[in-house]
């Protein structure tokens, strides 16, 4: 399986490289995993939703 940092899945999903890190801290990026200091990601891992804010359906 290939990998990814968070600094390239950061640029792929045109977020921050610190916003990748707390989403891999908080377990909603599927397959990511921490070896040393430095987030791993699975290559065709998807970008989580962004849960901050909420959709009004009215």
């Amino acid at each position: 399986m290939e990998y990814m940092s968070a600094k390239e899945a950061a640029l792929k999903w045109g977020i921050s490289k610190r916003r990748v890190q707390v989403l891999c801290a908080e377990d909603r990026i599927e397959g990511a995993s921490k070896v040393g200091m430095v987030w791993v990601i699975p290559i065709d891992a998807k970008k989580p939703d962004d849960e901050r804010f909420k959709i009004n359906k009215n």
